[in-house]
């Protein structure tokens, strides 16, 4: 089992890569969220020149938001400063392109810039098409080395629907998925398999998964309503909770779409959105606040026991391990947490410290 955490990107705090090093930890992840925080590749930059061993990345790049060729020519800057232990993350974008209020891309289309970002990294030269225009294109310069493309950079793609994981198979090195029941790992990897063997390739061990959660290490005397595990766990819970209420929303209102852990609350945080003081079609600016960096102080009665249960890794330290045990059976190889921004530092250290040894 490895692990890496993901950062809430701020330009002055990339300090926390180096941190996590530190600490042991194998990957950085760097979300993309344009209208939320700071630049995920500036970021990495600063990581890259600062770091030695810890493998950094995307956590993950949003292809709405940046054409194929950018994608490909950023991560193979960041590649040229630390040569090796880079990878790309990337996905559709739900909250990058919901805070602008626009939908994620279709799967059809993250096929295609799949495709393109791929051959790209490869060194090869792809047909590529923008604004209706199809030409075939490729890096420059190769021996100038703005870009390095000799050392693989693998490409971890996010998604968890059907289509999505049969996209993941058919060019992904790896997985990354924020869901631990193991039933639907399952059906996730099927998928996967199924998506590669439709394009020809044969997945082996060097497949990587990824299973995106948050930690919090229970004290003495603490539970899940203690106010500092709140505190770490919180914005990982109601961001979840954003998350659904988008999907339910978008796909028509249908109550199956709602997780058993929100059931209980849904009329409760429906009334609270509705009474947002922007208009309806404005209100993305307001459901996201805090999105993986704090919880609203509104929303902290939406953080309940089941709420934490469900999402996060929370208990003590062999609470925490049985339930990564669980998650390894079923093919994860990755834990990586995301705790709330101001208490990143010491939930780090805690899992570390407390919960990491186990699996050295």
């Amino acid at each position: 089992m490895q692990f890496g955490i993901t950062i809430a990107p701020h330009i002055e705090r990339w300090d926390l890569i180096q941190y996590a090093e530190e600490l042991g930890y194998d990957r950085a992840w760097v979300p993309d969220s344009q209208m939320i925080w700071s630049d995920c590749y500036a970021i990495l930059a600063l990581a890259a020149v600062n770091t030695r061993r810890i493998q950094i990345g995307t956590g993950v790049s949003i292809a709405g938001t940046r054409i194929a060729p950018v994608t490909a020519h950023s991560i193979g800057t960041i590649n040229q400063l630390a040569p090796g232990r880079v990878f790309l993350g990337l996905g559709t974008g739900h909250t990058a392109m919901r805070v602008m209020g626009q939908d994620p891309m279709p799967v059809s289309e993250f096929r295609e810039y799949l495709r393109v970002v791929r051959a790209l990294l490869d060194g090869k030269a792809v047909d590529y098409t923008y604004r209706g225009v199809t030409r075939e294109i490729e890096f420059l310069h190769r021996d100038r080395h703005y870009v390095n493309l000799d050392n693989h950079i693998p490409i971890y793609i996010a998604g968890n629907g059907p289509k999505a994981c049969q996209a993941v198979g058919a060019y992904g090195d790896g997985w990354t998925t924020i869901g631990r029941d193991t039933d639907q790992i399952s059906t996730a990897f099927h998928n996967i398999e199924k998506g590669a063997q439709a394009s020809g390739r044969q997945l082996d061990s060097s497949f990587h998964t990824t299973l995106f959660s948050c930690t919090s290490v229970l004290r003495a005397g603490e539970d899940l309503r203690s106010e500092r595990v709140i505190n770490e766990v919180g914005s990982w819970v109601t961001t979840e909770l954003h998350f659904f209420y988008e999907i339910w929303n978008k796909a028509g209102r249908r109550d199956e779409l709602i997780p058993p852990h929100f059931l209980n609350m849904w009329d409760e945080y429906l009334e609270r959105v509705n009474n947002f003081s922007l208009p309806e079609e404005s209100r993305f600016r307001q459901i996201h606040e805090g999105h993986a960096i704090y919880h609203v102080p509104e929303e902290r009665r939406f953080i309940t026991p089941e709420a934490i249960r469900a999402i996060c890794m929370v208990g003590s330290p062999e609470d925490i391990i049985d339930q990564i045990r669980d998650v390894e059976k079923a093919g994860i190889k990755e834990i990586n947490i995301m705790p709330a921004a101001d208490h990143a530092r010491e939930a780090f250290a805690d899992f570390a410290q407390k919960v990491m040894p186990a699996f050295r």
